[in-house]
């Protein structure tokens, strides 16, 4: 191919735009304000966003997997951008999950200078696995960087006021759920 002929980045060989799809990866034990701003925001620079909700039995989670992925989903369905999103769970290598998915990106929310340490060190290894995903980062809003799933179900597991981290139906699963563990 001479290089008038050749696609343009972004753009397939018959010069059509090449549709992009990007992985957002996470526990999401539970969604936070801060994930649904990243979910947002990522879903503005490409084209399909497939929200991975990863198993990560490891972790502990406090909701299953599937109540995961129904909360999450029903939070996504609010958004003006739902219908480019999809909720999928998964378990294994993300970067496995995203070749699955067709992903040419995977987009990681940072919160503060801690997160970066890890992430980067896992951008590299996810780069060494398959170096045709790149790794987007995106940096906490203003007024999320200090929020995390831990903290929130710590907060509301001791009867703190969680209203401005989860939205209303994320905090009533999140007592329902302290609730029946107090019952046990």
């Amino acid at each position: 191919m001479s290089a008038s002929t050749m696609p343009q980045s972004g753009s397939s060989a018959t010069g059509l735009p090449v549709p992009r799809t990007a992985v957002y990866p996470g526990t999401f034990d539970p969604v936070t304000s801060g994930h649904i701003d990243i979910i947002r925001r990522a879903a503005r620079i490409c084209d399909t966003l497939i929200v991975g909700v990863a198993k990560n039995a490891g972790k502990g989670p406090l909701f299953s997997l599937t109540e995961r992925v129904a909360l999450l989903s029903a939070e996504v369905l609010l958004l003006p951008e739902s219908a480019r999103i999809t909720v999928v769970p998964f378990e294994g290598l993300l970067i496995n999950f995203a070749v699955e998915h067709k992903a040419a990106q995977i987009v990681r929310g940072l919160r503060a200078v801690s997160d970066f340490e890890y992430e980067f060190q896992m951008a590299g290894m996810n780069s060494k696995l398959n170096p045709a995903v790149e790794t987007v980062f995106l940096m906490a809003a203003d007024g999320q960087q200090f929020v995390s799933s831990r903290f929130v179900k710590e907060i509301g597991r001791l009867g703190g006021d969680i209203s401005r981290f989860v939205s209303p139906r994320i905090e009533a699963a999140l007592q329902k759920r302290f609730a029946e563990q107090q019952e046990d």
